[in-house]
């Protein structure tokens, strides 16, 4: 569908992107560019609503359902538009929290999606616990064929994520003088997380890609006497990366089988996720950077995203997005704006191809 027929122009998107990227979407207050997004689609004759999660909905053609989270992570970046330098030089580049991950892929969706007649979904809570998307999962039917966005450069194809496991170990013991031989409950608590990163350690050589280990990795660590006096306390705040490889329970399992004094609460489970680059959602986005000029790339990530719930509705699906994953969550975030064009073309180029127009 062509752009005067769809009614979205190029500095439109620009500006519906710069718009959301000055709008702060922290987790848990994404409510403002959910209404902007709202009235975009609205704006260009499409249904589109809030629901109980406070996801962004545009039903549509379900052959491909174009999804993306709203929210990013706290921390202030001026927004500015600056001629770009090095590989960028001459063209713009949009500075500003949530740029990269993800307006660009989210953005880009919602043009696509209302140029090709396709569905739409923005969702909340993915830098958190990826509520939006459980909610969706939950309260709508399975689409066709999924694209999920996040960064992975315009011409990157994201086709799988690691799961997560992710706990609070707690320990408690006896208080008593420093000299005494016998472990306290910090004691406790380093030693089980010792024995735990062991009986997950992978044995193969050190060139193992890292996203076919288990990471572990203690997040926050508190320890100390009591209020009264009378004993010793350790709280560990653990989380696990876990490869396709291997589930989520195994690694629990094994974690669990290094209890010696202590509790871990396990409040955070998303298994990993590993899809083919046949299945169509790939097929499909091979060809459109191929014809943009493109070698398309095929990742894997480290780390976890909502793709790893939409693996419930065991479709085919893949994820995308301009702009470099490096740049998640950092301080000098930013987005080339040819790049956002461009894979919003080859976004809207997917979703002709899985709509029906092959």
């Amino acid at each position: 569908m062509s752009e005067a027929v769809a009614g979205v122009s190029a500095s439109e998107a620009r500006d519906l992107l710069v718009d959301l990227v000055e709008t702060p979407s922290p987790t848990g207050e994404e409510g403002a560019c959910a209404e902007r997004l709202v009235e975009f689609f609205e704006n260009h004759g499409r249904e589109a609503f809030l629901d109980e999660a406070g996801n962004v909905r545009a039903p549509a053609d379900d052959s491909v359902l174009l999804t993306s989270h709203i929210d990013t992570v706290p921390g202030d970046i001026p927004v500015r538009v600056e001629s770009g330098d090095g590989e960028r030089k001459g063209s713009e580049v949009l500075w500003g929290r949530g740029g990269v991950d993800a307006a660009g892929s989210l953005v880009g969706m919602a043009v696509a999606a209302v140029r090709t007649g396709t569905s739409f979904a923005g969702v909340v809570g993915e830098e958190v616990d990826s509520s939006g998307a459980r909610h969706l999962v939950k309260t709508r039917d399975a689409p066709e064929t999924v694209v999920n966005g996040e960064p992975s450069g315009w011409n990157g194809i994201t086709l799988g994520y690691r799961g997560l496991l992710a706990g609070t170990y707690v320990a408690t013991s006896e208080s008593g003088h420093t000299s005494r031989p016998e472990n306290n409950a910090i004691e406790d608590a380093i030693d089980w997380w010792e024995r735990a990163r062991a009986a997950v350690a992978d044995d193969r050589d050190e060139w193992t890609p890292v996203f076919e280990r288990v990471t572990p990795k203690p997040i926050e660590v508190h320890g100390g006497t009591s209020d009264d006096g009378l004993s010793v306390e350790a709280t560990m705040d653990v989380q696990f990366r876990v490869p396709p490889n291997l589930t989520v329970e195994e690694v629990r399992e094994a974690a669990d089988g290094e209890l010696d004094g202590g509790t871990v609460r396990w409040y955070d489970e998303v298994p990993p996720v590993m899809t083919t680059s046949r299945n169509p959602v790939a097929r499909a986005f091979r060809g459109a950077i191929r014809r943009a000029g493109g070698e398309p790339r095929l990742l894997r990530k480290t780390g976890t995203s909502d793709m790893n719930i939409y693996r419930a509705w065991n479709c085919p699906m893949a994820t995308y997005g301009p702009g470099d994953s490096d740049l998640d969550h950092a301080p000098d975030e930013r987005l080339s704006l040819d790049e956002f064009d461009r894979a919003t073309r080859v976004l809207e180029a997917v979703a002709e191809r899985l709509g029906g127009g092959s």
